[in-house]
């Protein structure tokens, strides 16, 4: 059976990019039939990096065979994954994330999560040296992958090891990371199709903070204005997303990669407690800038209190 590599929901360029990456390495190194999925459609930062790369779009799926062979990258959280996930076959997760638990497995298998930036940064030390056989654009996507997640070296999850990585690979595929990354980054801010509700739900994840559900939800962008010319709409969406999704409130951080800093949305006096008390803010309107804050995982979601 074809084992199935996928990451979260909400795909962002790590949860498009890897299973792509991880596909290669075990059709072409290991031997092992396998193709990458999605459970969601890409966002426009991962769409440029398929076509920039001339990468065929994963088929997205919203269900797994109970007994399917799968490998889960870039996440490690069954709320983020399939209904019925631990049904499948998983033989593998490779992440960067906080152990959350809860999935369950038929036997032993391989886990590997590391504190790195990025799902891709630690796919390429697995390989290792077979990590040279990566064709071009297999290159191009694990350098998009932590070029995103670092957000080209800004975020404060960034290591070391995450620039070496990079900085080899840019130079191998002749790449200028600068240059590539103002690509990225301008793909990533171009918000013009899509739903208030699908902004929302775009990069967005579930989270229990003393007892209330939160959809914690982040826009990464160089114009922040296209953002926030929309938050009254922003905010009237956010009850219904919240209601379909059985959420208590939809938290909405808009970071300007360049500025180094993050609105907040404070559509009532539950965001507005959850600003004070959480990053210290003094808030005195609908929205509250954050400064230095840019990371969901290693800024937001760790100081978030009710």
């Amino acid at each position: 059976m074809t084992v199935q590599v996928f990451g979260h929901k909400s795909p962002d360029t790590d949860s498009t990019g890897s299973p792509i990456v991880w596909a290669w390495y075990l059709n072409e190194v290991k031997g092992v039939k396998a193709a990458p999925k999605l459970l969601g459609e890409p966002n426009t930062e991962a769409a440029f990096m398929l076509k920039r790369w001339g990468l065929d779009k994963p088929d997205i799926i919203s269900s797994v065979d109970a007994g399917a062979p799968v490998v889960i990258v870039d996440t490690n959280n069954p709320a983020e994954l399939l209904d019925g996930i631990n049904d499948a076959d998983i033989q593998a997760i490779i992440d960067h994330h906080k152990l959350v638990g809860g999935l369950e497995t038929k036997g032993p298998i391989d886990i590997t999560i590391r504190p790195l930036a990025c799902t891709a940064t630690i796919m390429v030390d697995l390989m290792g040296d077979d990590a040279a056989k990566m064709p071009d654009a297999i290159k191009g996507a694990a350098m998009s992958c932590i070029i995103s997640d670092t957000l080209e070296f800004r975020s404060p999850t960034t290591t070391d090891h995450d620039r070496a990585v990079v900085e080899k690979l840019a130079r191998e595929l002749g790449v200028d990371i600068a240059s590539y990354a103002s690509e990225m980054f301008e793909a990533k801010s171009d918000i013009s199709a899509f739903s208030d509700a699908e902004l929302l739900r775009m990069d967005s994840k579930e989270y229990t903070v003393d007892g209330k559900e939160f959809r914690v939800s982040v826009l990464e962008t160089t114009a922040p204005k296209l953002v926030l010319d929309r938050k009254d709409s922003l905010m009237a969406s956010m009850v219904d997303v919240a209601k379909e999704d059985g959420a208590d409130q939809v938290l909405l951080f808009v970071v300007d990669i360049l500025n180094e800093e993050a609105t907040l949305l404070v559509p009532n006096d539950l965001v507005k407690t959850v600003a004070e008390k959480s990053f210290g803010a003094t808030v005195s309107g609908d929205t509250v800038v954050l400064p230095g804050i840019m990371s969901r995982k290693k800024q937001i979601i760790p100081n978030l209190k009710v």
